[in-house]
């Protein structure tokens, strides 16, 4: 396993960390047999994985409490991550939010706390100044942003500090490259790439749009007209399904899988610090792991880039992956 220093924190982290939304979050991912939290749990730290992400609102509180059972008395041995909802972002909901977060996860400190989504209702200052009190007790090691986008952060920055951004970023959606990584480099930020599989588009599972399950059918990749969509856009399916089949044949000409391919190429982008790897099952987990260790070379990841840059050209520099760039989140 690599590690890489997350920004200015001081924290070297595992070049893929565990993501535990899935396992907390049935309502999203669905219900499957072969789920194992703590078996997987145990492979991702076995690995060397020593950075656990998760948040309050996957499956409402549920991610956080597995993983803290998971862990157990390994807890110590490594970094664990929350996020703050937008919503509970006021100076007086933040510090309850972080209480529950504790108790779910059964732990005294949350190393690295993090902004969800920066929130449109409370000032960035507001928020800020609550996250040092906390700091300064020790019920956090460093604050974490999520989400934001170039505005977002000069306006944070003007306020306060922050050691990490993390954005959704992978082969199939390349806008962060735009904007928020530079102005994230530029800030010292650690960079950590949620939704590296785009929801396992990358696996090599899915070959035709009708296989994908509707519940990931809704970012600006999919038609406006598809259930649960609602960033109103045309979508570019047609691109996105020649895009992921030329992906496929790239990985299998070089001998690889196609998600192992698409997470070593994440891995060799400027300014990323970990990829947040989530999984359900220990065979699933271990399957990907190859990549912690891989470099691909400049040439396939410029090929890489060569396949996959009409899509980054059209859904543009949008980092809001479900609305619209009028709607957008990230800013």
């Amino acid at each position: 396993m690599r590690y890489r220093s997350l920004g200015l924190s001081g924290f070297s982290v595992s070049v893929l960390s565990f993501g535990a939304w899935q396992m907390g979050d049935e309502a999203f991912w669905g219900v499957s047999a072969e789920a194992d939290a703590e078996r997987t749990v145990n492979v991702a730290l076995d690995a060397g994985i020593n950075l656990f992400d998760t948040a309050e609102m996957y499956g409402q509180g549920e991610s956080e409490r597995l993983l803290g059972q998971c862990l157990g008395k390994r807890r110590g041995d490594v970094l664990v991550a929350s996020k703050v909802s937008p919503e509970n972002c006021s100076p007086e909901r933040l510090r309850q939010s972080l209480e529950n977060s504790l108790k779910r996860l059964g732990t005294e400190w949350i190393d690295l706390y993090q902004v969800h989504w920066p929130p449109r209702d409370t000032a960035f200052s507001a928020v800020w100044t609550e996250l040092v009190r906390l700091r300064e007790e020790g019920k956090i090691r460093a604050i974490g942003l999520s989400n934001f986008g170039p505005e977002d952060l000069h306006e944070w920055h003007d306020v306060g500090d922050a050691v990490s951004n993390q954005v959704g970023y992978n082969a199939l959606f390349r806008a962060p490259e735009y904007d928020a990584i530079p102005t994230s480099r530029d800030y010292e930020l650690g960079v950590l790439a949620y939704m590296p599989l785009m929801q396992g588009l990358l696996s090599g599972r899915y070959r035709r749009i009708e296989d994908i399950p509707m519940m990931r059918r809704r970012t600006r990749h999919f038609s406006g007209t598809r259930t649960g969509v609602r960033h109103g856009e045309d979508g570019h399916e047609d691109l996105l399904t020649a895009t992921m089949s030329e992906l496929f044949d790239f990985a299998e000409a070089v001998g690889l899988a196609p998600a192992v391919l698409a997470l070593a190429w994440l891995t060799a982008q400027p300014g990323i610090s970990s990829v947040i790897l989530g999984a359900r099952n220990p065979a699933q987990l271990q399957s990907n792991l190859a990549a912690a260790d891989l470099d691909i070379g400049p040439a396939a990841v410029a090929q890489l880039d060569e396949i996959t840059f009409p899509l980054k050209l059209v859904l543009g520099l949008n980092c809001d992956m479900w609305e619209s760039a009028q709607l957008s989140r990230i800013r």
